[in-house]
């Protein structure tokens, strides 16, 4: 092998190495980021159950019938 040769392969293991080390950076970043995502769907699960638990307990009394309302101005 040539000196030049040897050259030409150790700048190849450089670059092999930046790019290996890049994307290690990337999966990271991204599963920090579904990681951060997750929480928030589960957040925003048992918020919703929370609220469909509350609309099924409501009584329906409190809501207004449609047939006693006035209709909107515009009508």
């Amino acid at each position: 092998m040539t000196e030049k040769h040897i050259i030409e392969l150790e700048n190849r293991i450089n670059d092999l190495e930046c790019q290996i080390a890049f994307q290690e950076q990337t999966i990271d970043s991204l599963n920090d980021a579904l990681s951060q995502q997750q929480l928030l769907i589960t957040k925003m699960q048992d918020q919703m159950k929370y609220v469909v638990g509350k609309m099924k307990n409501m009584d329906s009394s409190n809501l207004a019938d449609p047939s006693e309302e006035t209709p909107p101005p515009h009508y």
